[in-house]
Formats: structure tokens, C-alpha cells, sequence
């Protein structure tokens, strides 16, 4: 696995820094974005802004390689997933919210 998802030593520095850290700042992104009531595609420039700003605390405290395509293509879709997930839920509730009278009670609870 060790050079396919992460290039530093530890599989532990990859969780901390790309799913933690990159994950927290991805769901509240897509939430950000889902609340302004923003199209879904709107979180791609973000990740890829994000994706960048994982790479670079790679970089910078872990001494891996800043400009390399893979790794940032790792990063930045794993950011992605987790932005895209935060926003499909954030919408979720906010359409059962919204239009919560046009759904079929058995549906409701689901």
C-alpha cells in the first residue's frame, strides 16, 4: 500500500493528515457549500484548493514530495469524497426540511 496511496513512512501520517485533517476541512466545505444552496459541481474548485493544502502539510511537516501529480490526485479525491458526501447530506436534510410536506410519511423516516 505504501506508495500507492502514501509515500511517507507511516500509513498513520497519511490518516492523520489527509482523512483527518483534509476530511474535516472537506465536510465543512460541502456543508458550506450544500447550506448556500450551491450546485453540487461547486465543490470540485474547492477540493482541488483543498487537495493542494493537504499536500503542502505533507510537504512541509512529513517531508514528502510537494509537487507530485499522483499523490495530489490521491489527496485531492479522497478530499472529494468526503466534500461530496458531506454535501449530499447537508441537502439531504435540507429538502426534507423544506419539502418535507411532499414525502410519504412511510418515506420519512428512512
Amino acid at each position: 500500500m505504501q506508495g500507492l496511496l502514501y509515500q511517507e513512512d507511516s500509513f498513520g501520517i497519511f490518516l492523520l493528515v489527509t482523512l483527518v485533517l483534509g476530511g474535516a476541512g472537506a465536510w465543512l466545505s460541502g456543508r458550506a457549500i450544500a447550506r448556500t444552496w450551491r450546485p453540487w459541481w461547486m465543490v470540485l474548485p474547492a477540493m482541488l484548493l483543498l487537495g493542494f493544502a493537504v499536500r503542502f502539510i505533507h510537504f512541509a511537516l512529513f517531508e514528502g514530495t510537494l509537487m507530485s501529480p499522483w499523490y495530489y490526485a490521491v489527496d485531492t479525491s479522497v478530499v472529494t469524497a468526503v466534500a461530496l458526501a458531506a454535501f449530499r447530506s447537508t441537502r439531504r436534510r435540507q429538502m426534507i426540511r423544506q419539502y418535507g410536506f411532499l414525502i410519504i410519511p412511510a418515506e420519512r423516516d428512512a
